[in-house]
């Protein structure tokens, strides 16, 4: 069965580019213009990924994502004209999972879809080997695709998954934020290193007793994160 995409896209001669290209890539393609009809085909579609541009009319897309991220852990791809680093921030401290920005080809934004994909568990099955750790309170189910906190689920996006498997697979070992996106998001992810800064911080106030003095994911000063030692 195709993968199914919702794309929220006012700008037509954008969204027919996406939707032929993505669907000669084989996904199924649902479509919305604006952000009030965004979530409403979110909620009754429950699509495997939602492509979200940034400036939308009726309901802007970062209250799109904030809204969506209350309800759900949908990957979510930003699109954005604004090339400024606190635009970006401010989708991904909202919980999207990645941005691209415009103008942008058509082959990377598909190169990204399959990333995030991935990492939400929609990989090629029987890639990934099964794997519990459990540290302290906190366990992650690689197969379950499932992180729980003294034995309650908490919500993490595909990418703060993701980051969160790779630091508890190596506790104690630091890695740069350019390991981290490397790691964690593949060779093909094109993001600046300062993201992983964001995912971490959503990360803490997830997971974290008290996230101003973090007890699981340290700081290393100079260099970038770990995990705590067990």
């Amino acid at each position: 069965m195709a993968w199914h995409l919702l794309l929220v896209e006012d700008e037509p001669k954008i969204r027919d580019m996406v939707v032929a290209y993505l669907k000669n890539e084989g996904y199924t393609i649902s479509v919305a213009a604006n952000g009030s009809e965004g979530l409403e085909l979110a909620r009754k579609l429950n699509p495997d990924l939602i492509i979200l541009d940034l400036m939308l009319p009726v309901i802007g897309g970062l209250e799109v994502c904030r809204q969506l991220r209350q309800e759900s852990q949908v990957p979510i791809i930003m699109l954005t004209a604004k090339a400024e680093e606190v635009d970006k921030l401010l989708g991904l401290e909202l919980g999207a999972d990645d941005y691209i920005t415009k103008p942008f080809s058509l082959r990377e934004l598909a190169a990204r879809i399959r990333v995030v994909l991935r990492r939400s568990g929609h990989g090629v099955p029987g890639t990934s080997p099964l794997e519990v750790i459990s540290v302290g309170d906190l366990t992650l189910d690689l197969n379950q695709r499932e992180v729980k906190l003294g034995g309650k689920q908490v919500d993490l996006t595909p990418t703060e998954f993701s980051l969160l498997h790779v630091l508890m697979r190596h506790p104690g070992r630091a890695f740069s934020r350019m390991h981290l996106l490397d790691a964690a998001m593949g060779e093909t992810y094109a993001g600046y290193e300062r993201s992983v800064d964001t995912h971490i911080s959503n990360l803490r106030r997830k997971i974290e007793p008290d996230p101003v003095n973090p007890s699981y994911i340290l700081t290393v000063f100079g260099v970038g994160y770990k995990f705590r030692s067990r």
